[in-house]
Parts: structure tokens; C-alpha cells; sequence
């Protein structure tokens, strides 16, 4: 008896690439992964954003994990990594305007986003300002800063990953502001979570993306 294609065959791994889009600043370097079938049947994508002074490579193992049903995306935030800088400094917002100017390029109706550490409140202001093509918020590590903005953020269902790193305690005080988001406290993962625990992630978050 013949066995069922699914069994026969493994699970391929998604196919991860670099390529360059542009912004109101210039070029944009994105990571990103497709699954391998072509993402026919793929949930909605997935943005990540990364801390200050690094790029969306510290993404890299994850977008292996997490692209297996999605596609995803990882940008080097302009002036970091190989993305062109801006002429001059910028803030937060500026930063989120820049996301968005990827969105639309892309022209999705609609996509997920997760911010980790400063990338948490580039997510916060994509999610205030675009309520309705942003869809669930992951925040991994929320500085303090996030505080007087986060309550903001009314039209999303937000989870919030909280590793034993340097903003452990400054995540843990946001859960007074965001009495309905979804909790996880991950004590055995430190600062290297996404490199050293990107299964632990994607276990973690891919039934709250699912659904």
C-alpha cells in the first residue's frame, strides 16, 4: 500500500534570501523566508523588527522556524545593517513611517508584526497607525519607554514574551496596561533568545498567529 504523499516525503525547509525595497530613506535590506511550497496555504506574514545597533540577521534562525507556514520578513531598520541611512536623526515614528512605506510596497491587506526590544516601539506605532492592516502584535522585551504608548494599541490582540534579559523587570510592569494581552514569561532564555531559542518562539507564538 501506497504511503500518503506527507509521509513520504519530509518537510522542507523555507527558503531564505536577502533582497533590497525601498523607503522614504532610501534602500531597505530585508531577511526574509518563504515556505518552501510557495506559501499558497501560508498564514498571514510576519514582520520583525529588531533592537537598536543591530539588523534583522539577529533574526536569522527564527526566520528559519517561524517561515515554515509563513512568510516573513526581517528589515535592517534604515541606518542599521546594510539598509541607507537617513539624512539626519530620526525617531520612533519616523522609524514606523519607513515600516510602512515596506508594507505598502508590499501590498498587503494585512500582516503581523513582532518588535524586540527597540523594535518593540517601532510595532507599538505601525499598530496605533494602522489599525486595520496591522493584525496581532508580538512584543518581545518592551523598554520602558512603551509604557505611555502601549495603551494605545486597541485594535490588535498583543502577546508579550517576556526572556530573563535587561528588560525583565520593565516588561513585567506593562501588564497593568494591557490587562487582555497574552503573557509568556520565558525564564530559561536570555538575551540570545532568538538565536539560542528561535523554537522556543515559534512554539510559543504560532498558535497565537494562527488563530
Amino acid at each position: 500500500m501506497n504511503k500518503p504523499l506527507a509521509n513520504r516525503f519530509p518537510v522542507s525547509e523555507p527558503r531564505v534570501r536577502r533582497g533590497y525595497f525601498e523607503c522614504r530613506y532610501g534602500q531597505l535590506h530585508v531577511h526574509n523566508a518563504i515556505p518552501a511550497g510557495g506559501g499558497f496555504d501560508e498564514g498571514v506574514s510576519l514582520l520583525c523588527l529588531h533592537p537598536a545597533a543591530m539588523s534583522g540577521r539577529v533574526f536569522q534562525k527564527f526566520l528559519s522556524s517561524i517561515g515554515r507556514d509563513r512568510s516573513v520578513y526581517a528589515p535592517d531598520l534604515p541606518g542599521c545593517g546594510e539598509s541607507d541611512a537617513p539624512p539626519g536623526r530620526i525617531g520612533v515614528g519616523d522609524y514606523a513611517a519607513a515600516m510602512g512605506d515596506f508594507i505598502d510596497s508590499m501590498r498587503f491587506r494585512q500582516i503581523d508584526v513582532l518588535g524586540y526590544h527597540a523594535g518593540a516601539l517601532v510595532a507599538i506605532e505601525l499598530a496605533i497607525g494602522r489599525p486595520q492592516q496591522i493584525r496581532r502584535v508580538v512584543l518581545t522585551g518592551v523598554p520602558e519607554g512603551a509604557r505611555d504608548r502601549i495603551g494605545l494599541v486597541t485594535a490588535q490582540q498583543i502577546m508579550v514574551l517576556r526572556p530573563k534579559d535587561d528588560l525583565w523587570d520593565a516588561t513585567g510592569r506593562i501588564r497593568e496596561r494591557l490587562p487582555k494581552a497574552r503573557f509568556v514569561d520565558l525564564p530559561d532564555q536570555g538575551p540570545t533568545l532568538f538565536e539560542a531559542g528561535a523554537e522556543v518562539v515559534t512554539n510559543a507564538v504560532k498558535d497565537f498567529l494562527r488563530a
